[in-house]
């Protein structure tokens, strides 16, 4: 008997029933809506856990569920990033410019009006034209559409060379990670067009809009839990039907799947596009949060902590590298924000700011030998032992 997506995966349900209610309370309780008791700044970072959240489970879906250990998800969720902060950039600078030649005699040409916008943007590179990347800079639609094509052109490309050649295993993660630290450091050249390390900024300003940043803050927030139900809703619908069953087969042996006839460069390289388009998305999401993209975003370190978020709390369940992500990221703003409080043992101060990265690789490794199901087996014993009681 045929039964629907959601009746055989009520967790989907479930999931997308508690992301509603998050998003409800703290739209009530923040500034935005009127009440206050979430600050302005804690929805920002709200808002940017729930993009890296997204993030985290297009890397599930890479690493849990198809085998691959990708080691240059960031890349594409930084990519996505600067894609929507060019036209945040352009078009907020060229409302200044606009403004500020208004109060002449003689209107600015066109001309006149995009030689200062360069000058604006690419001064402090020592450069006022406009490379050939900003030609559509103009254009919301096509930058917009940038976000998902950019990522997803760049992985079609690498993974069709890289899967064609049979590469896996480590040699795979190493190549993702050689392919991300290739983009870090083009990146940081002034001659990449992205105005090198000083990186895009001012992204939190919205072109146009003069609502307050609370306002602002809001609808980031509530698009970044949108975007967050869209993609689990659909990587839960992949996972689940025949080509999920494949993806796994190609996960626990690749070779008896080529076997039965599956073409698993064509599944594999799937799998690696759609995920890069969904981290494209996160990342054209939380750079507007985070009001600056620059190319240490990019650095391979970065995709290293995404597998370890997931790590932690569970590959294979989409709800696990959701728990960890949220559960990491929120830690680490508190550990490193100052927030939590040093102790003084007194021979030796600990600080957080300088022990948190050696807890979060302690916190892994232990996770790795002792609990490979991570913080999702928690609940995978909470429901087994329900289900026993009945």
């Amino acid at each position: 008997m045929n039964t629907s997506f959601i009746a055989r995966n009520p967790s989907v349900l479930v999931f997308l029933a508690l992301l509603a209610l998050f998003t409800l309370v703290v739209t009530v309780l923040s500034e935005g809506f009127g009440i206050g008791f979430i600050s302005t700044s804690f929805v920002k970072t709200l808002g940017k856990t729930l993009c890296l959240c997204l993030v985290a489970v297009a890397m599930d879906l890479i690493w849990g569920y198809t085998g691959i250990l990708s080691l240059g998800h960031f890349a594409f969720f930084g990519l996505g990033g600067y894609m929507v902060g060019m036209w945040l950039m352009f078009e907020r600078t060229r409302q200044i410019v606009v403004n500020s030649l208004s109060d002449g005699v003689l209107p600015p040409t066109p001309e006149e009006i995009k030689a200062a916008i360069g000058n604006q943007i690419f001064g402090v590179v020592g450069s006022s034209e406009f490379p050939l990347i900003w030609a559509f800079a103009d254009s919301i639609v096509l930058q917009l559409a940038f976000v998902v094509l950019v990522p997803g052109l760049l992985a079609f490309v690498f993974g069709w060379l890289a899967f064609r050649s049979r590469v896996t295993g480590v040699y795979l993660s190493i190549l993702t990670q050689a392919m991300t630290l290739g983009l870090a450091l083009y990146l940081f050249q002034n001659a990449s067009g992205l105005r090198g390390n000083n990186g895009l900024s001012g992204l939190q300003n919205l072109p146009g809009v003069t609502a307050p940043q609370a306002t602002v803050s809001l609808w980031f927030f509530w698009a970044s839990a949108a975007a967050l139900g869209a993609g689990y809703l659909l990587v839960a619908w992949v996972v689940s039907g025949k080509f999920g069953s494949v993806i796994r087969g190609i996960r626990d042996n690749e070779a008896r799947v080529r076997f039965l006839g599956y073409s698993v460069e064509s599944y594999k390289l799937a799998v690696f596009t759609l995920t890069a388009c969904i981290a494209g998305i996160a990342g054209a999401l939380y750079y507007p949060q985070a009001g600056i993209i620059n190319p240490a975003e990019v650095a391979p370190i970065a995709s290293i902590y995404l597998a370890v978020w997931v790590a932690i709390g569970g590959r294979g369940r989409l709800y696990g590298a959701v728990i960890g992500t949220a559960f990491v990221s929120l830690v680490s703003s508190w550990f490193t924000g100052g927030q939590a409080p040093d102790i003084n043992l007194g021979f030796y101060t600990v600080k957080w700011v300088d022990w948190w990265l050696i807890l979060l690789g302690l916190s892994f490794v232990l996770v790795t030998l002792y609990a490979p199901r991570g913080m999702s087996g928690i609940i995978d014993l909470m429901t087994r032992k329900k289900g026993e009681d009945r």
